[in-house]
């Protein structure tokens, strides 16, 4: 084992116990907030290795397992302990309940906000060359990734199909081709081909468009609509599958190890992006952790035992019918819940192993 995938799975496990913190500080928050008392929030999982100090009551705890984090409200389960969370009002459990999840809604958005502001938005009027094919004529013209095309035989260029027209009607002629280069503009002369290989193109070039700054009150609005298109994909993930919308080769179920997979190709393109003459920014890895995030607080809230939507959808009948369901009852389900979430995520895990996702 290298160290360069020691150090990968160091920083994926930091990463998933961040994000698992994240849920349970937001479940924290919202007790305090509503008055609901916390017996012990703690770092990492038990067994408890110390305590670390007391605040407002609650026991901050450094435990042994250090992945994570866990909060302990008082009365989790006991609908007779006064003042715990089993015994609350309805409503003050459900904003318990949506603490988490909704942590993990503001952490992806609000690195999705960040990355807007750092990578900008693209500008549609300029087109940008993002690689070169090596031995093409672009390369031996001196086209280089990150050159915007500004003219090409005098012909002011404002979006890629007035290149592809030109290109397509001078081939196996000369053309001049006027770039900005870091400020600077550079003349270019080369002959796009009359017969190309597959796939690359009389010039040999791959084109985008630039991306503009933008501040961070327009990258807001930007990062909402990301992050609630991101959440309803996930919820209605299901149903998709079901429908059959979802391409079976993209409808897997993946565990940590899976998941540490995508992390590592997220890696790769980052190293890659940063190695490129371009110097494109690296975003692949922070698009990751807000996409698990997200994932991550929408999946707590399907309705299924143990996980917080399961709890949610128990405060139903006592806010419909103003009948709660009793204790032994909802607390059977969740164990039984929690056991079969355990037994498929080893199976899941298992299928990791023994058939590993293929990434394109």
């Amino acid at each position: 084992m290298t160290g360069s995938l020691l150090l990968n799975i160091l920083q994926f496990v930091i990463v998933l116990g961040l994000l698992i913190f994240a849920h349970e500080f937001g479940h924290y928050i919202m007790a305090r907030v509503l008055k609901i008392e916390v017996e012990e929030f703690g770092f990492g999982f038990p067994p408890r290795a110390k305590k670390l100090f007391t605040f407002q009551g609650t026991d901050f705890t450094l435990n042994w397992i250090p992945f994570g984090a866990f909060v302990r409200p008082k009365g989790e389960n006991d609908h007779d302990t006064p003042g715990g969370l089993a015994s609350a009002n309805p409503w003050v459990r459900l904003g318990v309940l949506f603490g988490g999840p909704a942590m993990n809604l503001l952490v992806g958005f609000l690195i999705f906000s960040i990355l807007f502001v750092r990578i900008g938005s693209p500008d549609t009027s300029k087109v940008q060359i993002q690689d070169v094919v090596t031995g093409s004529p672009a390369a031996d013209s001196g086209l280089m990734a990150g050159d915007i095309v500004l003219e090409i035989n005098g012909q002011k260029i404002t979006d890629m199909n007035v290149i592809q027209e030109i290109v397509q009607s001078e081939k196996g002629s000369e053309i001049s081709i006027l770039v900005d280069r870091n400020g600077s503009q550079v003349t270019l002369n080369t002959t796009p081909r009359l017969t190309p290989p597959d796939g690359q193109g009389p010039l040999g070039i791959v084109m985008g468009n630039p991306n503009r700054p933008i501040t961070i009150l327009q990258a807001l609005p930007m990062a909402g609509l990301t992050t609630l298109d991101l959440s309803y994909q996930t919820m209605t993930m299901p149903i998709r599958l079901l429908q059959g919308t979802i391409p079976a080769d993209q409808a897997r179920v993946v565990g940590p190890i899976g998941i540490f997979s995508i992390y590592q190709a997220a890696n790769q393109r980052d190293q890659e992006a940063q190695s490129l003459p371009s110097a494109q920014p690296a975003t692949s890895v922070m698009t990751f952790i807000a996409y698990i995030s997200i994932a991550l607080g929408m999946t707590n809230l399907l309705p299924l035992p143990a996980l917080d939507g399961g709890r949610i959808l128990f405060t139903l009948p006592e806010l419909i019918l103003k009948k709660r369901v009793p204790a032994k009852y909802e607390n059977f389900v969740h164990m039984i819940g929690f056991t079969a979430l355990l037994l498929f995520m080893v199976f899941v895990t298992f299928q990791d192993l023994i058939n590993p996702i293929k990434l394109p």
